[in-house]
């Protein structure tokens, strides 16, 4: 599925936290899967802003991502009106991998939650067995769309517990680096393979700048990997986490 230049219309935007926004695109983007993003353009700002995509609905060509304000960019972006036009490229980088037979767990750590929802979309269209948590600083920080919610503590505190009563066969994560490498590590002790969706700051979300390098383990050997054009979607056990 190659990624070219799209210009999108705002369909919906709208505040469903105290610092994140909902954004609905429409636009002649015919396809993308879970796991993948997009690359916005700023007005006034070199560098463009790589969001995860929360939702695709294929029928009318509307894409979904969500905005968490950081800086003047997202404070561009969390100004538009519906009817207003933005420029993205997508769809960049790689997709989550489906096992149609195995009990899906699915974290997704404060605003790493929008891929996990996407995904958990996809996977309930296909019949796969899925269960999805997410994990909150605070009540103003819900992001709703989970089976679980856990505010004020760590998404993992009885990750064990609910991947041995659920069955749990294979992990899918997006959030902070640390709940990625503890995720992983738990899942190596159990012998059960955990997909990441990592977040980097990226300048030319397509591999060119060589500015979200990772470090993985492949066939006993270490290479750098760039997140935007390799991933963001990669094997837990493969990730270099120190």
């Amino acid at each position: 599925m190659k990624s070219k230049n799209y210009i999108g219309k705002i369909k919906l935007i709208e505040k469903i936290n105290h610092d994140v926004y909902k954004l609905d695109i429409q636009s002649s983007l015919n396809d993308c899967k879970s796991g993948q993003f997009v690359s916005v353009l700023c007005p006034n700002k070199t560098l463009r802003r790589p969001f995860s995509i929360c939702d695709f609905d294929k029928e009318n060509k509307i894409l979904t991502i969500l905005i968490k304000l950081k800086g003047e960019g997202t404070k561009y972006l969390s100004s538009l009106k519906e009817g207003d036009e933005i420029n993205f490229i997508a769809p960049l980088g790689n997709c989550f991998e489906f096992f149609k037979d195995k009990n899906a767990l699915l974290v997704g750590a404060g605003i790493g939650i929008a891929p996990m929802l996407f995904l958990k979309k996809e996977m309930n269209e296909r019949n796969i067995n899925n269960y999805l948590i997410s994990g909150f600083k605070a009540d103003e920080e819900v992001i709703e769309g989970s089976d679980e919610t856990i505010v004020g503590g760590s998404v993992l505190d009885n990750i064990e517990k609910i991947i041995k009563e659920k069955n749990i066969d294979v992990i899918y994560s997006c959030g902070p680096i640390i709940v990625l490498k503890m995720l992983s590590q738990i899942a190596k002790k159990l012998n059960i393979p955990c997909y990441v969706a990592m977040e980097r700051v990226m300048a030319c979300s397509i591999g060119v700048c060589r500015g979200c390098i990772i470090k993985l383990v492949r066939d006993n050997k270490i290479d750098n990997f760039s997140v935007c054009k390799d991933g963001p979607v990669f094997k837990g056990e493969e990730v270099l986490w120190d």
